[in-house]
């Protein structure tokens, strides 16, 4: 510390105290006066302040887009949106807040100007002679406003210390948080007054708003004491969340800033510091960054780690959203998120997390986009992803989670007698994209869902996309998926190509080229089409559905495994994963595993039947994998299947047949008190039940041909006689 040198400059006797006056707080006489034109920062740090006028810093505006969440949300009441159970955290003695020896430390000392560090409590600061103070101006039992009882500071924030009070006329605690630190009461009271409309905002997930009082050269906000703890001390007594935690706190949070948003307020400076557990809640703590949307003269807060790259200039909803993207992130990994990763997330190869959850990862990827049009654009559609990506993370870890999407329809996989669906991929049976209510073609298309020839379906939609021409988007999307199902490729393309160019934000575009892709066979074109969608859906079952579908053709067993494995987990009424598994697996030659795929079908759904039938077939598809175990395993699911038709007599046969190879090998033995399909393990009984199978079997067969290979597999297997 530089002290002793006079100022020099006329009527100043003060000295000179790290490189600025003591008394008039500017630089040596010959250096910039910076003191008297305070800017922003470069860099920003925890807390720091922007002010001036908004948009100076851009040569141009964020282009608005037409995307938005499709569908509200379901507004899920309690934490944890009804999959995770959270503890209720109890209510603290206020006064065990209040600080023993108030001091901010060293390390965190900043202008709030210019963002350099300083050293001392208080002075002026030597990059651009800016005065800061950091020591509390109240006093425990000093009266603020004739009624609130200073108790002490609790905390330091970006506009100062933070106090507990009491209120003496309403028998309450307060929380007296800092509006401006002023040399004058002029500025503290246009500050207060600046900041009265905060006093409209109501909401049970944000602290409450009592007053605005003025007090000689400072403004404070009175509001609701909060008795919990802020979600960042939860955190930082274990270094990380588990992760089902820190998304129930999150989509806690979510509604409070649907709410802000809706009324034309941007929070800004939003971290894991500024909400907080209470009870069975969470809540918002600390109002004192609100800004008004647009607001060209407003002061804007953000913390470094947090804030999005446009905040600085214009906050915007999608701002706000990007700073819950990072809490999260914070939340639930330990990394260098101030430094190294201020801009960025780790990889999954760094981070486990990311590694095993790829949903989570895919949400915080776009969560965090520096592109804010590549972001959530609003707080709704960003809580119905993010439950969507919880919902899978607990259904993983232990049983299904479903629920209806608000977005796409299950998969189409709904007839008992489709076995081709069962046993190959098929566009035809991926989930239906629901149409938006609000297009104006809305009514008509729903009209003609009952059209199911797919000519007639196009030559109606082909009438309703004349009729209502680019003022319906559904309509379009709606004839190009027709144009689809019977192979019109061209054409459909030509539309997708038009409302690509229309609006290059519209997912549905990418839903539907996939599904070209997937109906021309190219299955790795699909997996990039699909693989968009999965982008702006990281909570939906349906592009990843999709995705495991186009893996499959593309010969890429691995990745459709990982991804039908995660549908059919969430979701199991989603058949077309769990057959889709059970072929991966069985191709692989992991018979066990593919049986294990095939058992998750319900026992309701109507493709329960052509489950137990698949899985009997994987069972004894053959007879070098077939031991007593799968054996019996086989026998009790042809019993279990209710169906009449030859396919069960032939699959019996099969099976009986089977156990006479495996007898003749050695590797069973005959058993006169063992039961197999109800009949005895003896190599004539098998014979003649096998014989008796094969025959019905041939009862049903529809061509000449297919009998006679019938009859004389049953005589091939027929019991040898005397005769």
């Amino acid at each position: 510390m530089s002290k002793g040198i006079e100022c020099q400059r006329p009527g100043c006797s003060g000295e000179m105290v790290d490189g600025v006056c003591e008394d008039c707080g500017r630089p040596p006489m010959g250096k910039s006066l910076l003191a008297s034109e305070p800017q922003a920062g470069n860099g920003i740090s925890s807390m720091t302040l922007y002010s001036g006028t908004v948009g100076s810093a851009r040569t141009g505006s964020r282009r608005h887009t037409s995307r938005s969440s499709r569908g509200s949300s379901s507004r899920r009441q309690s934490l944890g949106g009804g999959l995770v159970s959270i503890p209720p955290q109890p209510s603290q003695d206020p006064l065990k807040l209040v600080m023993a020896v108030p001091e901010v430390p060293e390390r965190k000392r900043y202008c709030p100007s210019c963002d350099a560090k300083v050293n001392r409590t208080k002075g002026f600061c030597p990059q651009c002679g800016h005065e800061y103070n950091f020591e509390p101006s109240l006093k425990a039992g000093e009266i603020v406003n004739n009624k609130f009882e200073v108790k002490g500071p609790i905390a330091f924030g970006g506009l100062g210390w933070i106090y507990l009070a009491w209120d003496q006329v309403l028998s309450r605690w307060v929380i007296l948080k800092g509006l401006l630190n002023a040399k004058d009461e002029a500025s503290a009271a246009a500050a207060v007054a600046e900041r009265q409309f905060l006093a409209a905002v109501k909401h049970p997930k944000i602290v409450g708003i009592y007053d605005f009082v003025q007090y000689g050269s400072e403004g404070f906000i009175v509001m609701e004491y909060v008795g919990g703890q802020t979600i960042d001390s939860l955190r930082k007594a274990r270094t990380i969340l588990p992760v089902e935690e820190a998304i129930s706190y999150i989509l806690g949070i979510l509604p409070a800033f649907s709410y802000l948003h809706a009324n034309s307020f941007v929070y800004c400076d939003f971290k894991p510091d500024n909400f907080m557990l209470e009870g069975d809640d969470v809540k918002l703590i600390d109002m004192g960054g609100v800004r008004r949307i647009d607001d060209p003269n407003g002061d804007i807060y953000g913390t470094k780690g947090f804030m999005a790259p446009e905040a600085a200039d214009n906050p915007e909803a999608v701002s706000d959203l990007y700073t819950i993207g990072r809490s999260l992130a914070v939340l639930v990994m330990d990394f260098k998120y101030q430094t190294t990763f201020e801009n960025s997330l780790p990889l999954p190869s760094e981070q486990p997390i990311l590694a095993k959850h790829e949903a989570l990862y895919r949400f915080l990827l776009r969560a965090v986009h520096q592109d804010p049009d590549q972001r959530f654009q609003t707080a709704d559609e960003m809580s119905d992803q993010l439950h969507g990506v919880l919902r899978e993370i607990v259904a993983l870890q232990s049983s299904p989670k479903p629920a209806e999407s608000q977005t796409f329809s299950a998969d189409n996989l709904l007839d008992g007698e489709d076995v081709q669906g069962t046993e190959s991929v098929n566009v035809r049976l991926l989930p239906t994209l629901k149409i938006d209510a609000k297009d104006v073609a809305a009514n008509e298309l729903l009209r003609l869902a009952a059209i199911v020839d797919p000519q007639k379906r196009v030559v109606a939609l082909q009438q309703v996309a004349g009729k209502f021409r680019e003022k319906s988007v559904e309509a379009r999307l709606r004839l190009a998926d027709a144009l689809l199902a019977i192979k019109e490729f061209s054409s459909a393309k030509q539309i997708l190509d038009t409302l690509a160019a229309e609006d290059p934000f519209d997912w549905r575009v990418q839903w539907y080229r996939g599904k070209s892709y997937l109906a021309q066979g190219n299955g790795n074109l699909a997996r990039s089409e699909f693989g968009k969608v999965y982008f702006e859906m990281p909570g939906e079952v349906a592009p990843k559905l999709a995705i495991g579908f186009a893996a499959e053709v593309a010969g890429l067993l691995e990745e459709a495994i990982s991804f039908y494995e995660r549908v059919a987990k969430v979701d199991p009424n989603h058949t077309t994963a769990c057959f889709g598994l059970a072929r991966c697996q069985k191709l692989k030659g992991n018979v066990p595993s593919a049986a294990q795929a095939l058992a998750m079908v319900p026992v309701n759904h109507s493709l329960y039947t052509q489950s137990r039938i698949s899985l009997a077939k994987v069972l004894i598809h053959d007879d070098g994998l077939i031991n007593n175990e799968v054996l019996e395993q086989a026998a009790q699911t042809i019993e279990s299947i209710t169906a009449e038709g030859g396919v069960v007599h032939q699959l019996a046969a099969r099976l009986l047949t089977c156990a006479l190879t495996l007898i003749a090998s050695g590797a069973i033995k005959e058993d006169h008190s063992r039961l197999l399909l109800g009949h005895t393990m003896q190599v004539a009984k098998l014979r003649g039940a096998a014989e008796e199978e094969y025959r019905k079997t041939a009862r049903y067969a529809k061509t000449a041909d297919e009998k006679v290979f019938w009859v004389d597999l049953a005589n091939s297997v027929r019991p040898v006689t005397l005769f």
